[in-house]
This record gives structure tokens, C-alpha cells and sequence, in this order.
């Protein structure tokens, strides 16, 4: 009798949703500090806890051979990793052999440095977080920052070939007012424009319920100026996309609280400290740092086994005045 290989079995969870999209989360740490997403004051991970990109390196090959096809690289802010460009170079080695696509989540600062160190390693399109282009706001938001980083980021990943996705939390008396001008912007520039609701995820010392903004109401205050059609367009992620009437652009939505995605869910997360999320709302997790640090890759796959398990059925996010965070983990550290 021939026995399996596991480190060649196909990924598939409990409920028979085949897993092809890992989100690797290279670091909690961040140069900005957005109110949705971060405390003021944040306490990082001591540097032994965070995984070195040798070990991410390897990995992530174990995961392309287990059949994940898409790797998106995220935080925190993951151009702030010291010699981030050797970690996409190196997984960009497998782009045409196993791997269909390796991409970005960030928030632009420092797309000026590394926009063509990503396309030289075979990334062709980026995120980009940015929820208002007006400077004070932009400031008041990250607490700090300077839209004109973001902005000559965006031109220098423009002129580096990448395409462009611009990610823009809605939020209720922040930034609703800009909604529709950043989608007419998007549109002018030829970037892509994701929405997404405020997720009620770790303590931000302010409270969301405030700001929360359900895209049922923006997708109707865009329609009263902009036809929507339904596309079957998907990236991998939990995005519904739309064309926009008179704009050669897709508008995506992304509704964890008006609207579940999870029935057709393919992504896992893996933190910076080699913790593997089978949820972004859920606190189940492996931990393959320590298995991988005292035994080895081959301890690993057994892990990822037990990892597919514990998926569950859907996230259960909720919000509401006195209702805490689904989970206590700042979205910087699992990664968005």
C-alpha cells in the first residue's frame, strides 16, 4: 500500500471549501496609526516572537506545495520589514510553479522605496489602504500621516507597471462625505476602489459603533449617481465587484456586517509570530513558530491538517453600542 505524502495534500477544510489563498502577516508593527485599526499606543512583539523571513520563507514554499496558489503579504505595514524585498523575491520564485499570484496590502508610505523592487519579483498588482485624500483628515485618521507620502507612492508604483486597488474603510462622520469623490478620483486614474466596513476587531480606545457605516447605504447613495451591474470578477479575497456606469473601473464591496461572505471562504491568515488563523473573527489558531523552531518543517504538516479542522462555518461579527471586539487581536496582527 502506498502511503500519502502530506506535504503534497490538497488543502480542503471541514466543510469541503478548498483552500488556495494564504494572507501572510510579516509584521505587527506599523508607521501609522489608524483609528479603526490600531490603539494610539500599541504594544508590539518582542523581536524572538516574530518570525525571522528565512523562516516565512519556508513556509511559505510548504504552503505553495500544499496547493495555495495566491499569497498576498500584509501587516502591519510590511515595507517597514528590514530587507522585506529578499522575502517577495524569494517567494516570487515559485510565480508559474505552483504559485498563480503573490501580492500586497499597504498603506503607500514607502511605495516611493519599493515599487520596483515588487515588480522586478513578479507582483503585479497592490492594495492600498487610503481613506480620505484631504490632508487634515488623512492626518487625523492615521494620527499623523502625510498624504503626500501615499500619493507619490501611487505614482511611483504606477510608473513601476502595478496595478493599483485603492482600499477605503466607509466611516460615519469621517469620510462619507468622500465616498463618492474618491470613486470618481479612482475612476479618473484608472485605480480599482474597494470598500469595506469597519470590523469590530481588538481595542482602538474609540468606539466603532459611532462610525459604522453600512454599504447597503453606500451602495445606494452611489447608485443615485452611478449605475452598479453585478460582475462575476473575483480576486481570491471576500470583494463582490461592480462596474460603475461611465468609469472603467471595478468597484468592490466588502461587507463582514451587513452582508456575509464566509459560505465560499478559500483563505487562511498566518501571523507575524507563526500563528495560522482559520478566521479573521475567530481566536482558534495553530502555532507552527514553535513546531517549525523545535522539529522542523515536516512537523508542520500535520499542523495544517489540524488548522483545516478548526475552520469554521463563518465569522460572527457584530456591532452595537456595549458590544466589545470579536476578538481582542488588532487587525495589525493578523494581517488584513
Amino acid at each position: 500500500m502506498v502511503m500519502a505524502d502530506p506535504s503534497r495534500a490538497p488543502m480542503t477544510d471541514g466543510l469541503g471549501r478548498r483552500i488556495s489563498y494564504l494572507r501572510i502577516s510579516v509584521t505587527d508593527r506599523c508607521d501609522l496609526r489608524c483609528r479603526y485599526c490600531m490603539a494610539e499606543r500599541m504594544q508590539f512583539l518582542p523581536k524572538n516572537q516574530v518570525l525571522t523571513l528565512e523562516e516565512i520563507a519556508l513556509l511559505a514554499d510548504l504552503f505553495v506545495a500544499r496547493g495555495i496558489d495566491k499569497i498576498r503579504l500584509t501587516g502591519g505595514e510590511p515595507l517597514i520589514r528590514r530587507d522585506i524585498g529578499d522575502l517577495v523575491h524569494r517567494i516570487g520564485r515559485h510565480l508559474g510553479h505552483g504559485l498563480n499570484e503573490l501580492t500586497l496590502t499597504t498603506n503607500g508610505t514607502r511605495l516611493t522605496e519599493h515599487a520596483a523592487m515588487l515588480a522586478d519579483a513578479g507582483v503585479r498588482r497592490i492594495n492600498v489602504s487610503l481613506d480620505s485624500r484631504d490632508p487634515a483628515r488623512f492626518a487625523h485618521v492615521t494620527r499623523g500621516g502625510r498624504i503626500e507620502q501615499v500619493m507619490d507612492g501611487l505614482n511611483a508604483a504606477r510608473a513601476a507597471g502595478l496595478a493599483i486597488k485603492i482600499n477605503m474603510v466607509a466611516l460615519k462622520g469621517v469620510n462619507d462625505d468622500e465616498i463618492l469623490p474618491m470613486l470618481r478620483w479612482c475612476g479618473e486614474q484608472g485605480f480599482d476602489l474597494t470598500l469595506i466596513e469597519t470590523m469590530p476587531l481588538g481595542d482602538t480606545g474609540e468606539d466603532r459603533t459611532d462610525h459604522y457605516l453600512p454599504l447597503t447605504q453606500v451602495a445606494d447613495m452611489i447608485r443615485a449617481q452611478h449605475a452598479l451591474t453585478p460582475l462575476a470578477h473575483r480576486t481570491g479575497g471576500p470583494a463582490r465587484y461592480h462596474a460603475v456606469e461611465g468609469m472603467d473601473i471595478r468597484l468592490g464591496l466588502i461587507t463582514p456586517l451587513t452582508q456575509n461572505f464566509c459560505a465560499d471562504c478559500n483563505r487562511i491568515r498566518m501571523t507575524c509570530e507563526g500563528k495560522i488563523f482559520m478566521c479573521l473573527g475567530h481566536e482558534d489558531h495553530v502555532d507552527f513558530k514553535t513546531a517549525l523552531r523545535e522539529q522542523g518543517v515536516a512537523a508542520v504538516h500535520p499542523l495544517i491538517d489540524r488548522a483545516l479542522r478548526l475552520k469554521p462555518a463563518a465569522h460572527d461579527f457584530r456591532i452595537g453600542v456595549g458590544m466589545g471586539a470579536a476578538t481582542q487581536r488588532h487587525m495589525s496582527v493578523t494581517g488584513g
